[in-house]
């Protein structure tokens, strides 16, 4: 059976490969699994008729902005796309300081629901999805905190499809009976109360649900194990500070980040593969083994 039609020149998926420092055979991989996706998405733009919002979810390291890079470059000679991160509406250093202060030390940390500014992300999809400009906040993790708003990105044009990208993109909340049991040191040291945990699945009931009840249709990126996704957060982590030539956290701090998070990561592990629409299943190798399509 022949694949979905080329949807971009092949000069300009090389282009993209050597721009993000991709092994050569990435671009097979995009013809393969990342174009289909593609076609599905703009079917699905075209079935609707207006704007389409598209969640992508993925564990740290899964290749969740890269997917939507090439989405990107798949979809534009079709339709105008762009791509929000979940990662850009962060609080700022001082806002989590502040909020650490009132509720739980641990949310000083960014990551969990509850340190990202969900009305800002859903100010900005209400004028995306309207047609209108916006300028979307842009956030630097090497310095941990918000660009200048000199350095944010203006979206002018109206969109058709936007991709909204995010670790915990999709994310139910769980049940209250689960929060009771830490899952970690971090969990079991220092919020042996459950505070923070309550909290953030708090948030994730409430704000994070309503962001995530405008979804159209839900893209997943299914790790293998957490521990590859502490591996492949890992190699991220190499990654983003050579190219930045700055310092990264090391194997120690790195752990420690990762346990923040390491709750709803299996969580959504366990969960979201029935309720997505597109699931890509990854292996050990960081290859697709399987794709689920609803």
């Amino acid at each position: 059976m022949r694949g979905p039609r080329p949807l971009f020149p092949e000069g300009a998926i090389c282009g993209l490969v050597e721009e993000e420092r991709l092994p050569a055979s990435y671009a097979d991989f995009a013809q393969r699994w990342i174009q289909p996706l593609a076609v599905w998405l703009a079917a699905a733009r075209r079935r609707r008729g207006a704007p389409l919002l598209a969640g992508v979810n993925g564990a740290q390291g899964t290749g969740k902005t890269t997917l939507c890079k090439f989405l990107q470059l798949l979809l534009e000679r079709e339709y105008k796309t762009i791509t929000l991160s979940l990662d850009d509406f962060y609080l700022g250093r001082d806002e989590r300081r502040r909020l650490a202060a009132q509720v739980h030390p641990l949310l000083a940390t960014r990551g969990p629901p509850g340190t990202h500014d969900s009305a800002s992300l859903a100010a900005t999809l209400d004028k995306l999805l309207a047609g209108k400009s916006v300028t979307a906040p842009r956030f630097d993790k090497v310095t941990d905190d918000r660009l200048p708003v000199a350095s944010w990105r203006r979206h002018q044009q109206p969109v058709d499809i936007v991709l909204l990208e995010g670790w915990c993109v999709g994310c139910p909340p769980q049940p209250g009976e689960m929060l009771g049991r830490p899952v970690n040191p971090l969990e079991a040291d220092e919020d042996a109360g459950g505070r923070w945990r309550r909290y953030v699945n708090a948030r994730l009931a409430e704000d994070y649900a309503a962001l995530f009840a405008r979804l159209h249709c839900l893209i997943m990126l299914q790790a293998p194990s957490l521990a590859a996704v502490q591996e492949w957060r890992g190699l991220q982590e190499q990654k983003l500070h050579a190219e930045e030539d700055r310092r990264g956290m090391d194997a120690t701090r790195l752990r420690r980040f990762l346990q923040h998070y390491e709750r709803l990561t299996l969580w959504c592990l366990a969960e979201l593969p029935g309720r997505a629409d597109y699931l890509l299943r990854l292996n050990e190798a960081h290859e697709v083994a399987e794709v689920v399509v609803k």
